[in-house]
């Protein structure tokens, strides 16, 4: 199965999380955070979006940073999503 995202919306794919800390502590699942850097998987066309013209400015591949709590988590086929508007995505990693 595909997800195609419509309008301002983007796939994500979190990134694996570090398990251990810097001291070398290793982390239960319930103390790690969220994660915040993802891969983009596929991005919607743009368009109109609530009256204004929207403009795509990632692309498929890029890793980006998104706001710890954005977007919607969905799982497909066995693998975890997260489904964000573009101005969800606070930056491009390069």
């Amino acid at each position: 199965m595909t997800i195609k995202p419509l309008l301002d919306r983007v796939v994500l794919k979190a990134t694996e999380v570090e398990e251990t800390t810097q001291s070398g502590f290793i982390l239960t699942s319930a103390s790690q955070e969220k994660p915040q850097f993802s891969e983009v998987i596929a991005v919607g066309p743009g368009g109109l979006v609530d009256g204004k013209e929207v403009k795509m400015f990632v692309s498929v591949g890029d890793k980006v940073i998104t706001g710890k709590y954005a977007g919607t988590e969905v799982k497909v086929d066995g693998e975890e999503y997260i489904i964000v508007r573009q101005n969800d995505i606070l930056a491009i990693v390069e």
